[in-house]
């Protein structure tokens, strides 16, 4: 068969379902492989590479498959690094695929020619430009084996087009399904390192948990809980281990750092005398710079599936390799035969349920204001009451992420808040609600949004309208990039410079498209609007007119210092 058509067949193999992309003059044979070819997928046609990355970035953050994107040679295939940075370094199964010149054109002055290999090695953890017809299947079985084993990555081949006109023997291609979904292999931890945490955790008079995103990766979630409730150990998450606990919970202290955390959350952190990270890389958001927990003023142990995030900021006391869910399950184990002779720990659900009290009724007024412009803890108290039992939200970074990060709730254990935390980029929600929205299309799925970051996606209402998507996009405007003009009034004495922009309606801009829109400065109509919104069954848009960042009160450490 030509090499287009194994292509095909090894994504199919896997488990491939939604492909998500943009065409281009090398991707002609792989396309038309992809309409001949018998194979159940759906390619998603996307506006632009970067959304395409972003798409299946969430995808695979949301369903636990590898998420596939694809673009063409030159320009498109430096468009779809943005997507492939944020997964890898959000430790998410991610395969780009990008079509090239011929192998005979390189070194050429070819037009698109670029070195697809070295532009794709310091993003991904793994990574090849295929060279002859019959190494593609070898190289993508390595793709998917790379992406979902050990600690999970993005990783990208390149397909030059005499290769995927070239034949391949059929024998060669067949596909190992098990590494269509991550993590494929889960290591369990060594019995000497178990022994060694379930020692110091047994001792320990108040331990906490700060729990990353490998808790929603390895699916932990219920032996997360049961630690929590073996320990009496309140559980504190970075942005992307949000709700890897019920915030309902009595030991639930909610998100911790910078952008989005608490001050009684940093302040239970801070003062325990066992700090347990799990999943959780302790970077500098969610530590405050590394201040919560103070450095070296702690006992910490690290469960991490990577051992090189180990004990880089922070000096550990005993390392837990492993996959979560095996790693909590023995740790619990363990526990529960060691710890009814060591009954030293106090309860702590009380104290943290006086703590969410007094911050939530100090916080009341600003839930409830009737100030214009809208003040954002109105919205995400409005939306979050709205919000339908197991939605998913994504929000971008700027102003929405700190309120929604801090202020969201759920009542389940589970993925359900998304946000680009490797690298903070703008332009992410509004792309990849479609992917979202193609992992788990039986629930509903918000995208939040600041003005600067609609604008930079605005081509996806498009590709929202033609798959006729029921998903719900929010606006939030406040005519600025936002969250830099607040690092300008705190950091600069308020010496703005060039972060100012002209007002949008950005509800006629999505009528243009054909989105069903609505504008709203009113906080009276706020509910009511987005209760239409979200009922609607078709896609929809919501501008809500908010308080400028720098204005506002926003959950962020260093500003409300």
């Amino acid at each position: 068969m030509l090499g287009s058509e194994a292509v095909v067949h090894l994504l199919a193999g896997h488990g491939v379902t939604h492909i998500f992309g943009l065409c281009g003059d090398t991707s002609l044979e792989l396309y038309r492989a992809l309409r001949d070819v018998k194979h159940g997928m759906r390619h998603i046609l996307t506006r632009d590479e970067r959304s395409a990355s972003y798409m299946a970035d969430a995808y695979a953050k949301v369903s636990g498959k590898v998420g596939v994107c694809e673009g063409p040679s030159g320009g498109g295939a430096t468009y779809l690094l943005p997507g492939v940075a944020e997964a890898n370094g959000g430790s998410t199964a991610l395969l780009a695929l990008t079509t090239d010149i011929s192998v005979a054109g390189r070194g050429r002055f070819t037009l698109t020619d670029l070195d697809q290999e070295a532009l794709f090695r310091p993003l991904t953890k793994w990574n090849r430009r295929i060279d002859l017809p019959g190494q593609i299947p070898p190289a993508l079985r390595d793709a998917f084996r790379y992406a979902t084993s050990g600690n999970p990555g993005a990783v990208h081949v390149g397909l030059p087009m005499d290769v995927l006109s070239g034949e391949v023997a059929e024998s060669e291609v067949y596909a190992e399904p098990r590494f269509g979904s991550f993590p494929a292999v889960r290591q369990a931890p060594a019995e000497e390192e178990v022994e060694a945490a379930a020692g110091l955790l047994a001792e320990s008079r108040h331990p906490v948990l700060v729990v990353g995103g490998g808790v929603h990766i390895s699916g932990a979630h219920g032996e997360l809980r049961r630690l929590a409730e073996l320990l009496g150990a309140p559980v504190a998450t970075s942005i992307s281990g949000k709700h890897s606990l019920p915030d309902s919970h009595p030991l639930a202290l909610g998100t911790v750092g910078s952008n989005g955390g608490s001050p009684f959350a940093a302040k239970v952190v801070s003062e325990a005398d066992l700090v347990v990270f799990i999943g959780f890389r302790a970077g500098s958001v969610s530590t405050q710079k590394w201040q919560v927990p103070p450095r070296n003023r702690k006992t910490i142990i690290h469960i991490d599936a990577d051992p090189e995030v180990v004990g880089v900021n922070y000096k550990t006391h005993a390392a837990v390799i492993g996959d979560a869910r095996l790693a909590l399950g023995r740790l619990n184990e363990r526990l529960e035969e060691i710890l009814p002779a060591n009954p030293k720990r106090r309860p702590r659900s009380d104290e943290i349920r006086r703590y969410k009290e007094a911050f939530l009724t100090e916080l009341e007024p600003l839930f409830r204001s009737d100030e214009t412009p809208i003040r954002p803890e109105r919205l995400v108290r409005e939306l979050g009451a709205l919000l339908p039992e197991g939605s998913v939200l994504l929000a971008d970074p700027g102003t929405p992420c700190p309120y929604f990060a801090a202020y969201l709730t759920s009542e389940r254990a589970e993925r359900s808040f998304l946000t680009p935390r490797t690298h903070g980029a703008l332009g992410y929600a509004l792309p990849a609600v479609v992917g979202s929205y193609f992992a788990k299309p039986d629930v509903k799925h918000v995208a939040v949004m600041g003005d600067g970051s609609f604008a930079m996606a605005a081509g996806e209402l498009e590709t929202i309208k033609r798959l006729g998507l029921p998903v719900t996009l929010v606006v939030v405007s406040n005519d600025s990039f936002g969250w830099i003009k607040a690092g300008q009034k705190y950091g600069y004495d308020a010496q703005y410079y060039s972060v100012d922009f002209s007002p949008t309606d950005h509800a006629r801009v999505a009528q243009a498209f054909g989105i069903k829109s609505y504008r709203v400065e009113a906080p009276a109509k706020l509910r009511s609007t987005l209760k239409k919104a979200l009922a609607a069954g078709e896609p929809t848009l919501v501008d809500v007119i908010c308080q400028p960042l720098e204005e506002a009160r926003a959950p962020v450490a260093e500003w409300v210092a």
